[in-house]
This record gives C-alpha cells, structure tokens and sequence, in this order.
C-alpha cells in the first residue's frame, strides 16, 4: 500500500471531506491506522481549544487518534474565503516546508496519510504558490473527486491533466452525485471512464442525509491500489 493520498477535488463543494473521511473509515475497518491532515484551512468555529476548522475535526473524529490538531490544520484563517486572501488579511505567508514537517510528525504515527486539499487544485495559497504546490510536496498520489453535476467534464478533465503536470499520480476518482437534477448522468460518468485514465473508486449517488459511515463501503480500496 501506498504511504498515502491527496484528497482533491474539481472545485468548492464536491464533498472533498465527506470523501476523505468516508476514506479514513474505509481504510480502519480494513485494518489500518490512518494519519489525516487538513494543512489549510479558511473557516473556523470557536471551541473551548481554541479556534478549530470542521473539516480538520471530523477527519480526527474519523481517525480515531488523539493527533495534535496543530500538526493536523497547520494554516486556519477565520474567513471561509480563498486562502491567498486569507492569508493576506491576516498577514501570514503559507509555509509549504512547515506543512511538509507536520506532515512527517503525523506519519510516524500511522500506516497511512490522508490528506485533503482545500478548494481546487489550482486554488492559490500565497502570491507565487497554489495547492498543487502543497501536494507536489508532499509527493502524494491524488484521488480526485469530481461533482457529478453540468459543467463536470471540463473540470474533471483540466484537474486530471493539471494534477498529471504536477507530476503527480492520478491514483483513482470519486463520482460525487451532488445533483439530483443531473441529466445524462450515466453518460457523464461513462466519458469520464473513458478519458481519465484512472479508476473510478466509487460512484456516491445523490442522496439528502447520507453519512460518510455509510459511504464508506462504496469505496473500492482495490481499485484505488491498482
């Protein structure tokens, strides 16, 4: 098994982290132990801790391990905005080395890391970086999941072929089905098997109050190994 995999995704709202935690339960049950991180983050909740990111807890809940939150969110901004422009406003320069060193601190504690980006792959960072350069870092096979909705193929495609220019792996995909008033779904989904190049690891269907617990068995870890 691979040390690892960078959660991206076509864009802002695909369900980036209900699929990286439907992953990390996947991952437990088939025996595991499972390191998470969520390196940047742009929306954050009071807590009697201090301020937490949502997405950052609930891929710890799904872990199971007590990990240092601030190895886990290294880079958390208030505003749920872009993270460049968080970063301006709050006059931080995202450190990719720091990510990387947090990132090594958590693996020494697991079998394997998973790891989510924040928006999509191109989404900027700081003047000169963007998430592609956390992930390149960090040297992480990708899964990608692609909302299933007009517009997927553009988006799925341009990701697939800028995550390949990072020189990084597309490990495997998700179809996320976020729209229910999809048409010629089974169709998108047959393009996108065709032109990829990578294998469709699960195909989550719309539903209003699905969890990840009960995602979690539609993924094939096989497929995502191949």
């Amino acid at each position: 098994m691979t040390s690892g995999y960078f959660v991206a995704g076509t864009d802002t709202g695909v369900g980036k982290t209900h699929v990286a935690v439907s992953l990390v339960i996947a991952l437990r049950a088939a025996g595991h132990s499972v390191g998470v991180m969520k390196p940047v983050a742009a929306g954050a909740l009071e807590s009697s801790q201090g301020p937490r990111n949502e997405d950052a807890l609930a891929l710890i809940t799904a872990a199971g391990q007590p990990f240092d939150y601030g190895l886990v969110n290294p880079y958390l901004f208030d505003e749920p905005v872009a993270p460049h422009i968080a970063a301006a406003e709050a006059g931080v320069e995202i450190d990719i080395d720091r990510i990387v060193a947090a990132y090594a601190g958590l693996a020494g504690q697991s079998d394997i890391m998973i790891v989510e980006g924040a928006g999509g792959w191109l989404v900027p960072i700081g003047p000169n970086r963007t998430m592609a350069d956390i992930a390149a870092a960090l040297g992480l096979p990708v899964l990608l999941v692609v909302g299933i909705r007009l517009g997927c193929l553009n988006h799925a495609l341009l990701t697939a072929s800028a995550i390949r220019d990072s020189g990084l792996e597309l490990a495997g995909w998700v179809a996320n089905c976020i729209d229910p008033e999809m048409r010629r779904s089974d169709a998108n989904l047959a393009a996108l098997d065709e032109r990829l190049g990578a294998p469709r690891v699960a195909t989550l269907p719309w539903e209003p109050y699905v969890t990840p617990e009960s995602n979690a068995h539609r993924l094939d870890l096989d497929a995502l190994h191949a």
